[in-house]
Formats: C-alpha cells, structure tokens, sequence
C-alpha cells in the first residue's frame, strides 16, 4: 500500500508482550486513519461496560495517510478509548512532531493494552519497541520535564514524546496528554487512561522512508496547496491566531462569562487577542509541515506575580480560564495555561471546571473550609491559578471533588448544581456562548464525543450570520450540521489540521488528495459515505455504552436562564425548538426518535456487523 504503513503494533503492558499486525488495504480505505481506526478498534474489542480506568480499557494511538504526504499541516495524531470523563467514545487529536515519527517509524497505529506492575514508557525505535522503566519520571517530573528527559536518555533531541503530568498519574477524569510543551490532545481525559495503565510517556523514533502513490503529481499539488496556505484562508490563524475570537465574541454578545451566566465581558479587551499581541506575545511557532504558525507563546515579563510564565495561548484557553472564571488579568491566564501544560489537565475542561466551583463558592455551596482557605470567588485570579493545582493535585477536599470535571463534581454536591455543570455528555462545553448560537447549540450537544465545536463547526452559521442565530429553526440540520460532521470525521482521520480546512476547494480536493497519495479510487460522494460511516459506528459505540437521546441536550442553565447583557439580552433555548431541531437531526440521519441507527443505515454504510442491544 501507499500512504499507509500497513502495520499496527499491540503493547501488553501487563506481560510485556509486543506484536505486530497487518491492515488490510479494505480496513484502510473503510475507515481512512486516526478517528475511523480508533472507532473501529475500540467497537471491534472493546467490551462494553468496563470502568475505563481498569486495565481492561483499551488505548490507541493513530496517525492516518496524510502523514505519509507533504500535504500542509499533516503532522497529527490522534488518542482514543473509552473516556472516564463521558464514559462513551473518548477521542483527543494534536499537532507536533509525534505524529510525523510515529508514522516513519513505520506504523499507524499503536494499540495498548493491560497495566504495567510499575510505572514505564514506551520507546518506538522503527522496528524496535521497548518497555522503560519510569519510576523516575511518575510522581517527581511533569509533562516539560519528562519530555526533556527522555530524549536525553534517548540521545535525540527529535524525538517525539507525549506524556501525562501529575493529573493523569492521580486519575483527574480532565487530565491530558502533553507533547512538544504547547501541544495537547486534551479532551475527553486520555491523560487519566494513560495514568490507569502506569503509563508516563510514549516516544517515537523513525527513520523510514514513506511514500505517495503519485508522486510527480502529488508534488505540484503539494506546491498550490502550500500557497493556498499561506493566503487569505489562514491569515487570521497566523496574525492573532485564534484569540482574535475573544472580541469577536465579545461583540456578538456570546463569550462566556462567569460560568456562562452572560455573553459579555467587563474586561474581554484586557484578555483579547488584539491586547495579547501588542503585550504578551514573544513568539510565533508551527507544527512539523506547517506553513501557518498559529502557535503563539506568550511570556509575562513584568515584575507581577507571574513573571516568567510562559504558555502557548488560544482563545479556548483564553475563554475557560479567564471570561468564564471572571478573571481579567491576562498574567494569570498565562500561567494557569502553563500550570495546565505542566501537570497535565485539559485547559477547557479545567477553566470551566473551576468556574463552576467558583459558583458553587459564591453560592454557599462550599466553603472556605472546602478549598483549603482559598476565597474561590468569580474574577480572583490568585485562587484561580492555585485551584488548577489543587485540582491537579487532588489537593483539599474541593480539588479532589473538581478534578475529576464539571458533571461529576456536581453529581457530589447536589442541590442545583447540575443545572450549571456547563457540559454535555460530562465534556465541558466550549467557548461560545449556545444561547445566542441555536446552530451551534444543536451542532455540539450532538456531538460523538461531548460538547465540542470540532466534530462539525456547527458555529459558523450562526457567527457569519448565514442563519437567524437566535432562532431555532428546523433545516439546518441536514444543509449545515451533518454534511460537514461527516468531513469533519474525515479530516481528523486523514488527520490535517482543520485550520486548512478552507484552503481546499471542497470535498472533491480532499477526495483527490487522498487518491493521490495512497492510489486507492477516491471521489467525494465515496469519502463522505466513509465519513458517515465513522460517526455511525461512533455513535453505536456511545449507544452500547448506554447513551441515549437525553444525552443530547444542552445543560439546564440554557433552557432556564436568559442571557443578561449585549445582543443576546433575553436569548434562551426553547425546549420545544430544540426538540424540533434535534428530531430533525436524528431523520436527516437515518436515525429513529430516540438517535439510534436504523438497520437499513448500517446496511447502507456497511456496517451490518454492529448489533446492538438497546432495549
């Protein structure tokens, strides 16, 4: 095969025992990589039911055939299992170099198993694949420092190295895997899996060639591709990167402040992007392969309490630890990214995490007692940067509580907690704020893996105005939600970065591409369906899991509060619209009322072998 290495390697962490496997050229054009090989994987053995933090969950690490190409920004991959924060389908994708020698160490996927006595991490030298010891690392050294000392043990400083801090070694069910220090896959708490098996790191060494099916070919479009990249389509990536979202937001009334009570910010322009790159920022960096640089490491150098802090910062991260927890002061947003960074915990899921203790505080909930004597108030951003350790750390009783994410927390302290635990499916919800984004409300709250805006930019109608935002309206489903859900699935299977998204001209580019490089026949309608076909088969993994149409709706905060300043002054969820869309939805996919495939789908999809039971 071209593109693909054909291999997948499985570690047993339990004996010891490492074996390698073929992928049939049938599985590959299925499936396409990463997002699609993880869904198969965990469908085909995973056995339903387990706790996902016992040995019995199953891990996997995938790249897909793009990073066999020079295709702009094809330096992903992608973790999967069964998530202990959603306890359905758990994904997470990041960029760095991991991907690019994972990949030239000539496999494309790594499946492990089991849970070693003591902690180690695995070592991938091409065909040489070792378990080492890390008692050294577990415990003592977090993400930054154990990614140095690996390659120095390894004598590489090349080496690609992903690895888990504090919060993945105590099992916070937010924890994230760390790689290249700025890049995170960090949803869905793969972190927390990782630490389950006394995993520290994974490390990747390759040095074989890969190859394209047509090259000469391949070559020009590489060429117009890299131009394209560097254009009108990624200017906004590359000048204030995603923070330039924050004012945008701002304005529209849907940036989420204060555990997503408002859509405005009394201080959003002191946390902007604009504000960011005249003060903070220092540095612009890219991933392997990538033209756009939309890193931006942002450094506190003044004489505050947060001198010398240094983070990669992007408006997801700008939104969850600061307009969400009231905080305004930019310094400590750049230190609680790095303190995320460092030991490990999701950025997203963290900021609102403590946004939601933070309400808890000021409602009497819990008290000063609870959080170790912090004054745990919205906008305190002392307590905010020492609440993400304390989370980190399971240290005092409300930071072992909040560790473990939003749902879970509330589900402890009851009362109404649960109604402004600001997630879906136990994901915490991204920043933007659904009341006054009813596309974007339904989009997430459908999504495979949680509440997500990367499964199918359900936001962009309602930003570019395409639609009534603050309407629900059944249509949208079928024109603006599912056709890009479905490409979405393929290009975090291909994987490229969706920061290109817009620099090919549809979906017959992307069909061509991947023809160009594995020689496999390609066209849009056949790569669509195979994007369909992996949301389907995600979908019944999350069914067999026991999830069900309840689990598709917005938190309760939606439908109860209205939004109370800007342009969304009075915006709510109507539960009757939103049942309307979400109907819709389910149709427009060949799903019954209650969101499960019907067998004529599956047949349709080939996916005649899943079964479920869902009585």
């Amino acid at each position: 095969m071209f593109g693909y290495a054909g291999k997948r390697v499985n570690v047993n962490l339990t004996d010891g025992s490492i074996r390698t496997e073929t992928l049939t050229e049938e599985f590959c054009e299925s499936y396409i990589g990463g997002y699609g090989f993880g869904a198969k994987v965990l469908w085909d053995e995973l056995k339903a039911g387990i706790d996902p933090l016992s040995p019995d969950n199953i891990l996997i690490y995938a790249t897909g055939p793009a990073q066999a190409s020079l295709l702009p920004t094809a330096s992903k991959y992608g973790v999967f299992a069964k998530s202990p924060l959603t306890n359905v389908f758990g994904m997470a994708i990041s960029s760095g170099s991991v991907g690019q020698q994972f990949r030239r160490a000539g496999y494309d996927m790594m499946v492990i198993y089991g849970k070693a006595e003591k902690p180690v991490y695995i070592f991938v030298d091409d065909d040489i694949v070792d378990l080492v010891d890390a008692s050294h690392l577990w415990g003592q050294k977090d993400s930054w420092e154990t990614e140095d000392i690996i390659r120095e043990e390894q004598g590489d400083s090349r080496l690609g190295v992903a690895s888990i801090g504090v919060a993945g070694e105590k099992l916070s069910k937010i924890a994230c895997i760390t790689n290249d220090r700025n890049r995170q896959a960090g949803r869905t708490g793969m972190g927390a899996v990782m630490g389950s098996k006394n995993l520290k790191a994974v490390a990747f060494r390759g040095s074989k060639d890969v190859s394209v099916k047509d090259k000469e070919t391949a070559m020009v479009k590489y060429v117009d591709l890299l131009k394209r990249a560097v254009g009108p389509a990624t200017i906004k990536y590359r000048d204030l990167g995603t923070p330039i979202n924050t004012m945008v937001f701002q304005n529209l009334g849907v940036l989420p402040t204060r555990n997503f009570q408002n859509g405005q910010f009394e201080d959003a322009e002191a946390i902007s992007g604009e504000t960011m790159a005249e003060k903070w920022v220092v540095q612009k960096a890219a991933c392997s392969k990538c033209p756009i640089a939309c890193d931006h490491l942002c450094l506190v150098n003044d004489q505050g309490p947060y001198q010398n802090s240094l983070s990669s910062v992007d408006f997801e991260s700008i939104f969850a630890l600061g307009s969400c927890t009231g905080v305004g002061y930019f310094p400590a947003v750049v230190k609680a990214i790095e303190l995320c960074d460092r030991l490990g915990m999701d950025t997203m899921s963290g900021g609102v995490t403590v946004a939601h203790a933070m309400e808890c505080f000021e409602k009497g909930y819990i008290t000063k007692e609870d959080t170790g004597g912090l004054d745990l108030r919205f906008g305190n951003h002392e307590a905010l940067t020492k609440f993400v350790e304390n989370m980190c750390n399971r240290e005092t009783k409300a930071g072992d509580i909040w560790a473990d994410g939003s749902k879970a927390a509330a589900l402890k302290i009851g009362k109404d907690s649960l109604d402004f635990a600001m997630q879906n499916k136990g994901l915490e919800l991204p920043g933007y704020s659904i009341r006054g984004l009813k596309t974007a409300a339904l989009g997430f709250c459908v999504s495979i893996r949680g509440g997500c805006h990367l499964r199918n930019g359900a936001y962009s109608p309602d930003v570019k105005g395409k639609v009534d935002r603050l309407k629900e309206e059944v249509g949208r489903s079928k024109k603006l939600i599912i056709p890009v859900e479905n490409m979405y699935a393929i290009i975090d299977s291909l994987i490229i970065c969706k920061f290109t998204r817009g620099v090919y001209t549809g979906d017959d580019e992307i069909a061509e591409c991947y023809q160009m490089i594995t020689g496999i026949p390609m066209d849009a309608a056949k790569l669509n369906l195979a994007g369909e076909r992996i949301v389907n088969l995600s979908k019944c993994f999350n069914l067999r899991e026991g999830a069900r149409r309840k689990d598709d709706y917005p938190p309760e905060r939606c439908f109860k509060e209205k939004l109370q300043t800007g342009p969304t002054k009075g915006a709510i969820i109507d539960r009757k619209g939103y049942d309307a869309m979400l109907d819709e939805y389910y149709e427009s996919r060949g799903w019954t009322k209650e969101g499960i495939p019907k067998p004529e789908k599956l047949k349709e999809l080939g996916l005649d072998y899943v079964k479920l039971d869902v009585s």
